[in-house]
């Protein structure tokens, strides 16, 4: 890539963040939406549950593939098709005459949004060269998140209350089109020095994993629950015998780089299953209209917005213990609240619940950014913000898998609304447990030893690895 100014470099930066914004934008403003696209598709909780992850596991699946396709072919290439995917994906979406070709357009949208957000994240990282301008470009990607969180909600709201759910998917067409504009304006094509080789069976092998593990927890199916541990076994003996496999199994020997995949497992699930029992709760349990739910989660959307920018501060400036610390106690704090103490009952619970959750994902975006990608060499930065992108991903399918299954199995099968509040007993400690994830695996990955190992992977990635099988 040439050099760029300083003034390209942050236009660069900011088109990247327009691809974020609409990728992370969507899935907030569609739980706002879910009650309403329910009623007009009548659906139950499982089809709600594949509206969301329908999208995520094909995003997750993905991802990889996008990221090291990109670095072989072109990186403004990728990421235009992911632009042109995505926005004609949305605009299906807008026009779905059922939940069946709803749940296959949003497979659309996700086949471009997995173009997207590795590969520019790739972009950022060989555009800022320098590791505090990185830092600050990726703390500025992270605070694009909480934007997406706080403008969520109330978008969704407002929308589905004056238009209609299908308006939600409309919002992405204008900044589609104008991110496609300018990366073919100003976005300098750019490729890896050495491209890493397609790894076709280990991509299918992920695709069974993921698919098999996500119907195996919303339909309960026990084939496919052994479809995916076969899928995960071959795997992990398959992957090591290749020259360039599509998951280098030697990232997970840097314990911040194995805390930054399980940390954001576990927030993520944790951000699924908040978002997907909350917009059930506020609108078919206290009967609100989508607007009126979009505001009372306005006050968890500012905090998360508020604190991610200062999450990325914090980063740069002391590392990424104390942000993972604050996340952890607060989204542990929030999950025991509801869970515990019925913060439902009572308006001020409700919003301190809420506002500690916003504070705690607020806090850990930043750090699972940096701690994935900062430890790597530059040549595998790529690869690395794609793991950790594709940890988020398999994160929320997981978080809205297991939360939507706990809530089916409580409610009345006449009327989910029966006996919700109860049935949101265990979601509320799956999702403290995940919090208390955050903080314990954030403690243990985030020290002087965990440094350590980080450093000795670096040096094993840049030596030629043997191999056993040809690749």
């Amino acid at each position: 890539m040439p050099e760029l100014s300083p003034r390209r470099r942050l236009l660069v930066l900011a088109i990247c963040c327009m691809s974020l914004l609409i990728v992370s934008l969507d899935n907030t403003v569609l739980n706002v939406a879910l009650p309403s696209m329910r009623r007009e598709l009548h659906a139950d909780v499982a089809g709600m549950q594949w509206t969301i992850d329908a999208y995520t596991l094909v995003l997750a699946s993905l991802l990889m593939l996008a990221g090291s396709t990109a670095d072989r072919i072109g990186r403004r290439k990728i990421f235009m098709a992911g632009l042109v995917l995505f926005t004609a994906g949305s605009l299906l979406c807008s026009l779905a005459p059922n939940l069946e070709m709803l749940i296959a357009f949003r497979m659309v949208q996700a086949v471009g949004g997995s173009m997207l957000n590795p590969v520019a994240m790739s972009i950022i990282t060989n555009t800022f060269t320098e590791p505090r301008a990185r830092a600050r470009a990726i703390g500025v990607w992270g605070g694009v998140v909480g934007i997406s969180m706080a403008a969520g909600p109330l978008v969704g709201g407002v929308l589905t209350d004056s238009v209609g759910w299908r308006s939600i998917f409309w919002i992405n067409l204008p900044v589609g089109l104008a991110a496609l504009l300018l990366t073919l304006r100003y976005v300098p094509e750019s490729r890896a020095p050495r491209p890493r080789r397609v790894d076709p069976v280990g991509q299918l092998l992920i695709v069974v994993l993921l698919g098999s593990l996500t119907y195996a927890i919303i339909e309960t199916d026990l084939v496919c629950a052994i479809a995916a541990a076969l899928a995960l076994l071959a795997l992990l003996l398959y992957e090591p015998r290749r020259a360039e496999p599509l998951i280098d199994l030697r990232f997970f020997r840097s314990a911040p780089f194995s805390g930054a995949t399980v940390i954001a497992v576990c927030a993520f699930a944790a951000l699924g299953g908040f978002l997907f029992v909350n917009t059930l709760y506020l609108q078919d349990v206290r009967g609100l209209s989508a607007l009126h739910a979009g505001l009372y989660m306005l006050p968890m959307a500012a905090l998360t917005f508020v604190c991610a920018p200062l999450s990325g501060r914090l980063v740069g400036s002391r590392g990424p213990r104390l942000p993972l610390l604050i996340a952890g106690v607060t989204m542990t704090a929030s999950g025991v609240l509801f869970a515990a103490f019925e913060a439902e009952t009572s308006t001020p619970l409700l919003f301190t619940g809420y506002i500690l959750f916003g504070l705690g994902f607020g806090m850990v975006n930043a750090p699972i950014t940096d701690t994935a990608v900062s430890g790597m060499p530059r040549a595998q930065a790529g690869v690395a913000a794609a793991v950790a992108s594709t940890s988020r991903q398999i994160g929320q399918t997981l978080g809205v898998a297991v939360i939507g299954a706990v809530l089916a199995a409580g409610v009345s099968p006449a009327s989910h609304t029966d006996g919700f509040v109860d049935a949101s007993r265990p979601a509320w400690w799956v999702i403290a447990g995940c919090g208390l994830s955050v903080l314990l695996v954030g403690a243990a990955t985030s020290g002087a030893w965990a440094r350590s190992t980080a450093e000795r992977t670096a040096r094993r990635l840049e030596e030629p690895q043997p191999v056993s099988a040809s690749s």
